[in-house]
């Protein structure tokens, strides 16, 4: 799979270490930046990685800042994008079961390095369960359109 990935300062350290798990699993990663803890702006960032995913030259996205809240909120502007901050396994997993997320956002203050490898791990194992969640998911991608649902 190929992931596209980025981090701000806060979330760099993290970043490059979830990097290696994913090289180590087998997947493809595009790394986005951010490359060091110099200050920077995450909607930056967010907004590369993001728009890899929303035009499809990225299979999912991963990104990291202090507490995932404003990477998945500039990747939710990116057409294409369904980005979800998640804190936990379960969290993690309902965003693709149900939302068929595409950007996972973790936030490097909220939760452990090994907590984000679970949350990870979860998702990109997860599929899209479709169904009754297609539906909602289409109206989605409607809004994301422009379109009224």
């Amino acid at each position: 799979m190929k992931i596209a990935v980025a981090a701000d300062h806060a979330g760099w350290a993290d970043k490059e270490w979830l990097v290696g798990h994913l090289r180590a699993a087998g997947h493809d990663v595009r790394d986005f930046g951010t490359h060091s803890d110099a200050a920077c702006d995450y909607p930056d960032f967010a907004a590369r990685a993001a728009a890899a995913v929303g035009r499809a030259e990225c299979d999912q996205g991963v990104l990291v800042c202090g507490t995932g809240i404003g990477m998945s909120m500039a990747a939710n502007k990116i057409h294409g994008v369904r980005a979800a901050a998640c804190q936990s396994a379960e969290a993690a997993r309902y965003s693709r079961q149900h939302n068929d997320a595409n950007v996972l956002c973790l936030g490097a203050r909220l939760s452990s390095r090994e907590a984000m490898q679970e949350i990870l791990t979860v998702w990109l194992a997860t599929t899209f369960e479709g169904g009754r969640h297609a539906r909602r998911v289409g109206k989605i991608n409607a809004l994301d359109e422009g379109r009224s649902v």
